[in-house]
């Protein structure tokens, strides 16, 4: 994965899972989820990781708030966010931030 550059006041979205076993067709809403965020006007990126125990993190990255609210009630994502409560997720959580900074930290740069 290519790093992202980010501009400095763009939000975040965090969200941050632990999945269930069941996977019917989790795979196809994710990747077509990735896909829709992408074409959403103010979409600037996405980094996610989900480790073997089914906890998973992922940043989505939007130049405003407007944009970001607008991708989280998109009636598709809606639909997606509604099968995760019920099926995939046994818990999750969104938090929402804005980048202050991209400089890097202690002056390590990441590769």
């Amino acid at each position: 994965m290519s790093r992202l550059e980010l501009p400095e006041g763009c939000v975040v979205i965090a969200f941050i899972s632990q999945r269930s076993a069941e996977d019917q067709g989790y795979a196809r809403m994710a990747e077509r989820m990735l896909a829709l965020a992408a074409e959403q006007p103010g979409f600037i990126g996405v980094e996610s990781a989900r480790g073997s125990d089914g906890l998973g993190i992922t940043l989505s990255y939007w130049v405003d708030q407007a944009a970001a609210a607008a991708w989280g009630a998109h009636p598709e994502h809606r639909e997606a966010q509604r099968l995760g409560r019920e099926c995939w997720y046994l818990w999750h959580v969104t938090r929402v931030a804005q980048v202050l900074s991209t400089r890097p930290v202690g002056g390590v740069t990441p590769p």
